[in-house]
């Protein structure tokens, strides 16, 4: 609740239209909403739920036995049409779970994935862009439709959030020869290469993942997440030995001085906070997914998703451009 607090704050600020609701525990959320000086704000209001789910909570578990959960409940509320979006950093399998049984999926949408938000910048440009990559956890397995699926989400995200006309969508894989790959992958090629509608590039590798090659990158949820948690390991492993070569002795610690200017503004332009905010796409509702160890700043980075997902109506203009396509 400090952090969540915290980045309602934030983000009653940042968006001075939007109408918050904090659902969950009362008595638990009006001390944090003293401390922000947010306790009678007319922008927020809370709604009283008597359970949690907990981060190590199995996913059906929660769905059966907690439907008076803050989780439960915040769906239920995008559902009755009380709230436009729904945006929790909490268990990523009861949220994605609780999502799909609420909400259900679009039309011709077997399963919701999981996109996200990555930096990344071309060759030779000091212009830093985003790419969007998915599925990153929420299906561990897929077939050839699933992941030709999740190619035309994540095209439509990007032409209803980024106003991208024609956007470049390619298939992670561990080549990009034809002949390289598993079998629903090339699968998955081949019926993408025959849709007009899809800007389908072909292959790509992990090492193009920054470099904006592609605006949209396809994979299962297995593969997905691995590559978004070795991309935050690496970070906080290159930010340690930085910190560590930097505080080592009084010279080098003089020297980080004149380099820290630099050091802020790389930070600044790869820190996972300024793109946080998981979509769960497919589903007949907006549903953000925070990064559970998030801070304010970022959570409040999340809210910013769900209000620019509101904004485009993505749930909408993604089921008619389905309708289209599939």
């Amino acid at each position: 609740p400090s952090v969540v607090v915290k980045a309602a704050a934030i983000a009653i600020e940042r968006y001075p239209n939007i109408q918050l609701v904090l659902v969950g525990k009362e008595k638990r959320l009006e001390p944090y909403l003293k401390k922000n000086k947010i306790h009678d704000h007319p922008n927020i209001t809370i709604h009283h739920a008597t359970e949690v789910v907990a981060m190590d909570e199995k996913p059906s578990i929660a769905l059966r036995t907690k439907k008076d959960s803050s989780m439960r409940v915040a769906v239920n509320l995008v559902k009755e049409g009380v709230v436009e979006a729904c945006v929790s950093a909490g268990n990523t399998g009861a949220l994605m779970a609780t999502s799909k049984f609420v909400l259900k999926t679009l039309p011709g949408i077997d399963r919701p994935a999981i996109v996200y938000a990555l930096p990344a910048r071309a060759p030779n440009s000091d212009v830093i862009s985003k790419i969007h990559m998915l599925d990153l956890g929420a299906n561990i397995e897929c077939s050839a439709d699933h992941l030709f699926q999740f190619a035309v989400l994540g095209s439509v995200l990007c032409q209803s959030t980024e106003g991208k006309k024609n956007p470049r969508v390619a298939l992670l894989n561990i080549g990009e020869e034809e002949i390289k790959g598993l079998e629903n992958i090339k699968e998955a090629a081949k019926r993408l290469s025959e849709c007009k509608k899809i800007n389908y590039i072909g292959f790509v590798e992990g090492n193009d993942i920054f470099n904006t090659k592609a605006d949209v990158i396809v994979c299962d949820g297995f593969t997905g997440n691995v590559a978004l948690k070795t991309i935050e390991g690496v970070a906080k492993f290159l930010g340690g030995i930085l910190k560590r070569e930097f505080s080592k002795n009084l010279l080098t610690r003089l020297s980080s001085i004149g380099v820290m200017p630099i050091l802020m503004n790389i930070k600044d332009q790869m820190d996972l906070k300024n793109f946080n905010g998981a979509s769960f796409l497919g589903l007949k509702g907006i549903v953000i997914k925070s990064h559970g160890s998030a801070d304010a700043e970022g959570f409040a980075t999340a809210i910013g998703e769900a209000v620019r997902e509101v904004e485009h109506n993505v749930p909408k203009q993604t089921a008619s451009k389905l309708e289209d396509i599939l």
